[in-house]
């Protein structure tokens, strides 16, 4: 039997919502925020709300309808007005189908609109965060904010404003049109309506729970499977002969999502048969005592049967406007969830007044002291691991470094792992933001600089060279999206790549698979390589460009980048000492600090750290070979 008005498992399924919502406080910004969102779609929104009305009030006029044919056509033997009324009712129908359609298209509009909205400012804003919030962020936290929050505030101006209008006016509408029928036995259908909401609060708490544990059991199995199912999650599995741990693992947690499914279902059973067996008893109700009435004559046929009919359309937006300010909350708490990333400033950005660089490709560091920022500045506890919330207060990472770096010279960062190398190339791009001194570009502070202007400038080639899921010609055009395929040939040929391309079945066009792991380490970086050949940036930043090379690549790659750095301004951290003996001048780092200065022979004959790597590196070559 229908309930009307959306159906049980509709307003089951608004109960699970997890009540703790409700005590969120209404705070009168965010909902003027929200409203201020409907104003880009208040036309739409207007034709909306009148297209819910009368569909709700269209509802209400087949019964009365009825009410006519049974009353003063069949039992009046009236077969004109029979055929007149049947016809009407046929005519609401087919227009209650149209309005029906109108109003599911402006919804569409209203809710598609709004999510492109939420998901462009949200992907822009994220975007537009320094490195350091991408460090600290949980991506699948960061991307539930993209996807079902941005949905969930979507539902505030369709499924939450349609329920909301349809069944206020469908109720009003539906007990008007009963009491001018029988006030008498629509105060009799009314007494079961405790009986009515008690089986829906119990249900609601109990689903509440299980709702929760459902999200979390699925969240983990989301997680499992989007680390197990990356190509470096399944490498790492495969190679430790883990198989079948991991399906351990995983069926237990699958085991408990069955469990609470089965608990979920059986659960919403009772209720759908509950709120069936009540609307059932109120029928049986309606019909015994209106039937009474109508053999004393004191009600006619068709007056009960309009009646019974009504009855069926006033329970069920009784029961969903109960758990309305449920909906209303978890619609506003999705848009608090989004509105918590917008409201998060970048800490680097434009200045007021910033400017484009000036072409100069000098880099100079002036006594620059850096700590990595904490998460308080950066970051959101809630987008990030548990774990990640409560750690200690970062250190000084860099403490008094000062170079400078002419146009078209070369100075490279040598020094133990974690001595700080990385993060001088990151000041640069003004990747982060110094803590102390000043970094200049062409004799600029990079922080007076336009970020864009900034970045065009430098071009960096890391020691983990990403990729995207996407064709070998795509990834080298993010450089320079306009190049033209002779400029993408030129390039490849420069990194040494050309050959492995062209003995490639579809070419530019292959696919290199997620992070390019269809391609070797080496043959990655050849490609970072060529990325950065194109973009031909002023100032050149290689991070560990050789790491991945065999000794007959990294001749050949080496010789390109020579070639290619010829007139421009290059910093290189190199871990193999052999590739940067012609650097103009080599900085040792140790400990935050520059240790030690100048050209490689300089270095030697000094003595010291620098000394002390080469010697060490040229022996372990040598025990190699």
């Amino acid at each position: 039997m229908s309930m009307g008005g959306g159906g049980g498992y509709r307003m089951m399924g608004r109960m699970s919502r997890d009540p703790s919502v409700t005590s969120t406080p209404l705070s009168k910004h965010l909902i003027r925020r929200v409203l201020s969102y409907a104003r880009d779609f208040r036309g739409a929104i207007a034709v909306f709300l009148v297209c819910v009305i009368v569909d709700a009030v269209a509802g209400v006029v087949p019964p009365l309808l009825l009410q006519r044919i049974i009353d003063q056509g069949v039992l009046a033997g009236n077969r004109r007005l029979v055929v007149v009324l049947a016809l009407a009712v046929a005519g609401v129908a087919v227009a209650d189908a149209g309005i029906t359609v109108i109003m599911r298209w402006f919804s569409a509009r209203i809710g598609e609109g709004l999510i492109f909205r939420l998901r462009t400012q949200v992907f822009d804003h994220v975007t537009g965060q320094p490195l350091a919030f991408f460090s600290r962020t949980h991506t699948g936290k960061l991307t539930s904010r993209l996807q079902s929050d941005v949905l969930g505030a979507q539902q505030a101006f369709t499924s939450t404003l349609s329920t909301v209008v349809s069944n206020i006016v469908g109720l009003a509408v539906t007990l008007v049109a009963m009491i001018s029928l029988s006030w008498q036995l629509t105060l009799a259908a009314l007494v079961l309506l405790p009986i009515f909401l008690v089986p829906a609060r119990l249900v609601g708490t109990k689903l509440a729970d299980l709702t929760r544990t459902a999200q979390q059991l699925n969240g983990e199995l989301s997680g499992a499977m989007t680390e197990r199912f990356s190509v470096s999650g399944a490498l790492l599995v495969k190679l430790f002969g883990r198989a079948k741990d991991e399906h351990e693992q995983f069926a237990v947690t699958a085991a408990a999502v069955q469990r609470t499914g089965i608990r979920i279902a059986m659960i919403g059973r009772f209720f759908v048969t509950s709120l069936t067996l009540v609307s059932s008893l109120a029928v049986a109700l309606v019909y015994g005592a209106g039937g009474w009435l109508a053999i004393d004559k004191l009600l006619t046929v068709g007056t009960l049967t309009a009646l019974a009919g009504l009855l069926l359309r006033l329970y069920g937006p009784l029961v969903q406007l109960t758990n309305v300010r449920i909906d209303i909350m978890s619609a506003l708490v999705s848009f608090d969830r989004v509105f918590e990333v917008l409201d998060l400033a970048p800490t680097i950005a434009d200045l007021p007044g910033a400017r484009d660089t000036s072409g100069i490709a000098s880099v100079e560091f002036r006594d620059v002291d850096f700590t990595y920022p904490d998460a308080a500045r950066v970051s959101l506890p809630s987008l990030e691991p548990a774990v990640g919330i409560v750690e200690s207060a970062n250190r000084p990472v860099l403490t008094g470094i000062s170079f400078v770096v002419a146009p078209g010279t070369t100075v490279a960062l040598v020094g133990p792992s974690g001595s700080g190398k990385t993060t001088i190339t990151h000041l640069v791009a003004r990747l982060y933001d110094t803590t102390g001194g000043t970094v200049l570009v062409g004799g600029d502070d990079v922080r007076t600089l336009r970020l864009d202007s900034l970045r065009a400038s430098v071009g960096y080639v890391t020691q983990d060279a990403h990729m995207f899921h996407d064709t070998i010609g795509a990834n080298l055009r993010y450089a320079r999206p306009d190049a033209t395929d002779d400029e993408l040939w030129r390039a490849l040929t420069d990194a040494q790549v050309a050959d492995l391309v062209r003995r490639l079945p579809d070419g530019l066009s292959t696919v290199v698979g997620e992070r390019g792991y269809r391609l070797s380490g080496g043959e990655r970086q050849r490609f970072a390589i060529a990325r950065l050949l194109l973009k031909a940036p002023s100032i050149v930043v290689l991070d560990e460009a050789t790491a991945h090379l065999d000794t007959e690549s990294e001749v050949a790659v080496q010789r390109a980048l020579d070639e290619t750095m010829k007139g421009r301004t290059a910093i290189v951290v190199a871990h193999r000492l052999s590739t940067i003996r012609a650097a103009d001048q080599i900085l040792v780092v140790e400990s935050g600090r520059i240790v030690q200065r100048g050209t490689h022979d300089e270095l030697l004959a000094a003595g010291g750290l620098y000394s002390e790597l080469y010697e060490a590196q040229f022996a372990h070559q040598s025990h190699e070979a």
